[in-house]
Parts: C-alpha cells; sequence; structure tokens
C-alpha cells in the first residue's frame, strides 16, 4: 500500500479536475521549443528583434497570483525565466475557467507547462516572457521539497541531506540546480580525454563486462551465473587482459571508458562500480606515459577551469607538469622513517606491528607493503606525485624493472591523498606472465580473495606475441572529484550504491487494537490516511477526535464514538 500525505492526495485531485474539465495532463504530442533560458537571459538585450515568437517549456518553480494577472517562474534545463500571465491573453474567450480555475487552482509547483508568447523586459528591469499560449505537459502528483532563498540568494532550508539528495537524484538535481554544474564538468572531463586521443590516432574500443575469469586487478569480484550456458561468470573487475588481446592482434592504441565492479568496502572514495579510462599504446613504456598523462591531465584542467591550478578542499593543486617522481621504497622510507626495500615478509610483519597496522595471515610481501604505504604515506600525497618501481609481488602484470632487480616498472598518481591514475610498461613475456599468475594462486590458497585468476586464454594471446607496451588506468570518478572540489565520491555520481530503503511498516488491525482502539473504528482511521502507528501517534488528539467521529458517522459504522480520553489513550 502505498501512503500519501495529504499534498499528494490534493494534488492527485487535482489530477482528476482536469481530467474532468477535458485536459489531459499527460499529452502525447511534441511540444515546439526553439529557445532555452539560458539563450534568452544572454543574448535578449542584444537582439530583441528574435525574440518575439518563442516557444519554451519546463518546470512551474514559483507563482505570484494577483487577481487577473500573475507572475510566475519556469525551470528548463539551463534555468529559470519569469513569465507572465493574464487573464485575458491565455482566456481569450468569454470562458475563463482555463485561468481561473486551471491555472490558479489546478497547477501545482514541479507541473511541466509549455509557454508562448514574447520577451519584454518588466518596470524593475527582468527579463520576462509575456505569455499568449499554455499547455499543461506534465501534471506532478508529489510536491517538490520547498527551498528557500533570500533576497540575495543564499540557499536555507534547502534539500540537503545527503541520503535524500543521492537516492532521490532527480529531485536533488530539479531544486539544487547547481548540483548539474558537477555533471556537467564530468561529461567535458571524458569529452576532453576522448578528444586527446582520438587526435593521437588512438582507437577507442568496447571490451566485456562478463567475463569468465576476473582478471586484470587485484579486487574482490562479483560472480553470477549464466544459466543457457550453466557456467559462472564474473562482473569485470578491469578490462585490461582484453585491451592487451587487441595490442596482440595488431592495433596500435586502444582505449575504453567503462564501468568496473569491485565487491569491496564504501567509503568517501570507493564505490562498488566506478568509471575508468584504460588506455594502452605499442612501442612505449611507463616512463613515456608519465610524459602523456602530465600533457593530458594539464590540457583536461585547462580545458575546464581555464587554468592548471584548482581548489581542492583547503589546498591549491596545481596539475601543470612536470609532477614529483618518488619511488615506493623511498617514499616510505621518508614518511613511515622506515627502510623495508630489503625486508623479508617476516620483517614486513614486524613494521606493520609497530606502526600499528593491521593486517592478517593472508597477506603476502606486496600486501604488506601496500599497507604500510597506504597508512603512512598517501595522506602526505598532496601535489601531483608520481610514485614509481613498485615491488614485483604487488604488480603480476607488470614488466620488471629494467635495472632494479625485485622491482616492476609501474607508477601510480597521487593528488590530494588519493591515487587517480595507475600505469605499467606492460608484461609481455608469456612465461614470466604464468609465473606471476602461479604466485597469485598460492596467495589465493592462502585466503587472498583478491588474489587474480589463472587466465589461460591471454596467456595463449601472449604467446602469440605482444610488442613493447605501455598501459594506464585513470578513475573517472575520483578525477572529477578533484576538478570539481568535492570530498565525497557519492557527490559525482547521479545514483551512488546505497542501501535498501527502510520499508514503511502498514499497521494491521491488530497494531491498532493493542492502542486500545475498537476494531468498529479501524477503518475510520484508515479513511483518515492513517496507516502507521507511526502516523497516528503523530496526530492532535482534538482533531483527531472530531475526524473519527465524522467518518464514523460518513462511514455508517456500527460502532459508539470514542470519548476524547480514549483517543488521548491511543496517543499517549
Amino acid at each position: 500500500m502505498q501512503l500519501l500525505s495529504e499534498q499528494e492526495l490534493e494534488r492527485r485531485k487535482d489530477r482528476e479536475e482536469l481530467m474532468k474539465l477535458g485536459i489531459n495532463p499527460y499529452p502525447a504530442e511534441t511540444f515546439p521549443i526553439n529557445v532555452t533560458a539560458e539563450d534568452i537571459h544572454k543574448n535578449y538585450e542584444n537582439n530583441k528583434t528574435d525574440y518575439k515568437s518563442i516557444s519554451i517549456a519546463g518546470r512551474l518553480m514559483s507563482r505570484r497570483i494577483m487577481g487577473s494577472a500573475s507572475f510566475a517562474e519556469i525551470q528548463d534545463s539551463t534555468g529559470r525565466l519569469q513569465i507572465y500571465i493574464r487573464r485575458d491573453d491565455i482566456c481569450p474567450e468569454d470562458d475563463k475557467t482555463f485561468y481561473n480555475t486551471v491555472f490558479k487552482k489546478l497547477l501545482g509547483i514541479g507541473d511541466f507547462i509549455g509557454v508562448k508568447g514574447y520577451i519584454f523586459t518588466t518596470q524593475t528591469g527582468e527579463i520576462s516572457l509575456h505569455v499568449t499560449e499554455l499547455k499543461i505537459l506534465s501534471k506532478s502528483v508529489k510536491p517538490l521539497p520547498v527551498v528557500k532563498r533570500d533576497e540575495e540568494g543564499n540557499v536555507y532550508d534547502g534539500f540537503t541531506d545527503p541520503e535524500l539528495r543521492y537516492r532521490q537524484r532527480y529531485v536533488d538535481l530539479t531544486v539544487n540546480p547547481e548540483v548539474k554544474q558537477v555533471f556537467l564538468t564530468r561529461s567535458k572531463i571524458i569529452t576532453n580525454m576522448r578528444s586527446y586521443f582520438d587526435d593521437h590516432g588512438w582507437l577507442e574500443v568496447e571490451t566485456p563486462i562478463l567475463q569468465q575469469v576476473h582478471g586484470g586487478a587485484a579486487a574482490r569480484p562479483f560472480q553470477t551465473h549464466h544459466n543457457t550456458l550453466d557456467m559462472p561468470l564474473y562482473l569485470r573487475i578491469a578490462n585490461e587482459l582484453y585491451l592487451k588481446r587487441l595490442i596482440v592482434g595488431g592495433f596500435d592504441g586502444v582505449y575504453e571508458f567503462g564501468k568496473m565492479f569491485r565487491n569491496e568496502g564504501m567509503d568517501r572514495t570507493h564505490n562498488p562500480e566506478f568509471t575508468s579510462l584504460e588506455i594502452y599504446v605499442a612501442y612505449k613504456d611507463y616512463v613515456w606515459m608519465m610524459e602523456m598523462v602530465e600533457e593530458l591531465i594539464e590540457t583536461v584542467t585547462s580545458s575546464i577551469h581555464g587554468t592548471t591550478v584548482v581548489k581542492v578542499g583547503e589546498n591549491e593543486i596545481d596539475f601543470a607538469g612536470p609532477y614529483r617522481r618518488l619511488t615506493m621504497f623511498d617514499a616510505i622510507k621518508e614518511y613511515a622513517g622506515v627502510d623495508v626495500s630489503e625486508m623479508d615478509e617476516n620483517g614486513l610483519r614486524k613494521v606493520c606491528h609497530d606502526l600499528g597496522i593491521d593486517i592478517d595471515d593472508s597477506m603476502g610481501k606486496g600486501k604488506l607493503i601496500d599497507e604500510i604505504f597506504g597508512a603512512k604515506v598517501e595522506d602526505h600525497l598532496i601535489q601531483p606525485t608520481y610514485i614509481t618501481d613498485y615491488p614485483v609481488e604487488m604488480t603480476p602484470l607488470a614488466k620488471k624493472h629494467r635495472t632494479k632487480e625485485g622491482l616492476v616498472e609501474r607508477f601510480e598518481l597521487f593528488v590530494n591523498g588519493k591515487e587517480i591514475a595507475n600505469a605499467y610498461s606492460e608484461l609481455n613475456d608469456p612465461i614470466d606472465q604464468r609465473e606471476r599468475f602461479e604466485d597469485q594462486l598460492k596467495l589465493a590458497a592462502r585466503g587472498d580473495d583478491e588474489a587474480m585468476a589463472m587466465d589461460e586464454d591471454f596467456l595463449r594471446a601472449l604467446e602469440y606475441g605482444m610488442p613493447p607496451t605501455s598501459g594506464l588506468g585513470i578513475g573517472i570518478d575520483r578525477l572529477t572529484m578533484l576538478l570539481t572540489n568535492k570530498s565525497t565520491i557519492q557527490e559525482v555520481l547521479f545514483f551512488p550504491q546505497m542501501r535498501p530503503e527502510k520499508k514503511v511498516k502498514i499497521a494491521s488491525d491488530e497494531d491498532f487494537m493493542e492502542l486500545g482502539i475498537p476494531v468498529g473504528l479501524i477503518p475510520a482511521i484508515r479513511d483518515l490516511n492513517i496507516y502507521t502507528i507511526e502516523q497516528l501517534k503523530e496526530q492532535d488528539a482534538n482533531k483527531l477526535f472530531n475526524d473519527v467521529c465524522g467518518r464514523r458517522k460518513k462511514l455508517k459504522l456500527e460502532v459508539a464514538n470514542p470519548s476524547k480520553e480514549e483517543v488521548e489513550q491511543w496517543l499517549a
């Protein structure tokens, strides 16, 4: 059963009244639009002759009814526009019902309307639309939250609860239009990156989201089952291994923007599904990739902000290259005060214990070093910094370092204490790759549920030969957080994952009877749209007494009226 507020019930009645008047509150035909609110505000003063016959649509966001004339505001995708409505203009015949009843009484805030007319400037200097024709396009039966603004435009009593905003993003975007700018910026980031890659001749591709083997990263996958093939499948944790197959197949550069899925924890920077950019370019290495990433991010930042300097929280981040480069071991030595470069697993476990870092028996050398780095180093990396040359145990898919034994050619880009990019000189030796996968299987046997699986088809592809290649992954969500100055990943996702909404418990007859309500009066209670104990407890005792007595009579219930004292006892 759907619980409805008084306003929702009233709006449903308004919908029925419109239909009785022969007005379809949800018409099917196209409404022509030849202008936007933004266009009008930007260009009207410079070219008034172009705005004599316009047609625009949007949500009704406010009204000031003044007898036979009214002002209102509509909001389209670009902003708000004041409209001026005269009764005789939209009701030129003797029948004034459309203004007196439909506009004044049956329309509500949030309804979509289409209006035609001409632009003029009011005596107070506000650009407005003089309406000559009005059409209802969609009736809203749930009221929008009321967001109040003072004369300076400052918002108070707004729609600000994070859980409601993320769960009902459609409302958030409507009543907090500034939120749209975050997602416009996100789109521009992807568009600019795509243009940069396309200009270099690299091909945008698509790879499978459902995969037989989860690989390409150390992460716990989501598992499902394909009924026809009767086989398990995994939502991809990365698209790396498929993109490398395309390099084997002869493409010099491929990239993909796509969703990845990791069955892991959620916090301010992690969501179970996230958007990643991965790109692989043949005949390149991780040193070349560092220079490319600097140019890429500098280009994107300048295009969006007009500068490479961006305010992020209390910090000013300068994305202009070159970025600082620091090896992982040097970073741990600098910020944790310990040299782990020659330590075995037992030594690393002792360091973790001494530093108060939680670990478990499933963690090998790579995981232990990663835990130390995450706990003691990351928060210090505010300005863009490349952390380079990782231990081989941490990176099963990267090429061994050309000069440093036990390391691989890998970098991660850290900004404002978080990793936003990860890149390798890609491992293309199939024998070495098989050995790395076998090491991962040993970790899995010890209980590491993030260890990679053996991918025989990928190994077969490498056996055919893959040219020297550099690969890169960039977290689009985290990059967007930086370039929009947002502190949580939920702010840059239209629909972040949320816990299920708590279901409202509809009270049973027994629930009402436990409060002392006679079973014969329960229909009167429900006829008052009181369906839960919480709703009942919110009622005023005197009003509830009068309402129940009135409903008992209306419904012709064969039961005596309650006393005021009895009603008060129900609410106690």
